[in-house]
């Protein structure tokens, strides 16, 4: 498995690493990368069929991070991420006619300890 680096560079939040797996991708020769957060746990089965019907790019509408990103954005994310300080997901999502995609499923997110526990708890996990 790869390691790779924000780019343009550190501190860019999810963008950057995006942004790296789009470069990373482009190079390789795929046509798309599914981006997903470590702390959005349980995504739904199907879920990159479903982004893949929008023939485009395409995210989770609750939850943005989550989304089928066409390798060709590489650049056009990377001119962003140099002249723009907003580094918001969303917003970059509707500067390249990204599609909101409605799910039933709930997408977790753990952020803080509290949420850990709640999902520890309806989970039953015991470590």
């Amino acid at each position: 498995m790869a390691s790779l680096e924000d780019r343009p560079h550190a501190g860019l939040g999810p963008l950057g690493g995006l942004c790296a797996a789009l470069t990373f991708g482009k190079d390789a020769g795929f046509t798309a990368v599914l981006s997903a957060p470590c702390d959005a746990p349980d995504l739904p089965s199907g879920l990159c069929d479903r982004l893949l019907e929008e023939s485009g790019p395409a995210y989770v509408a609750d939850l943005p991070v989550v989304g089928l990103w066409p390798c060709v954005l590489a650049e056009h994310l990377h001119s962003w991420l140099d002249r723009n300080n907003d580094r918001s997901f969303s917003i970059w999502a509707r500067a390249v006619s990204a599609k909101p995609v409605e799910f039933e499923h709930k997408f977790g997110n753990i952020n803080t300890p509290d949420d850990l526990s709640v999902y520890e708890h309806r989970h039953a996990i015991r470590w």
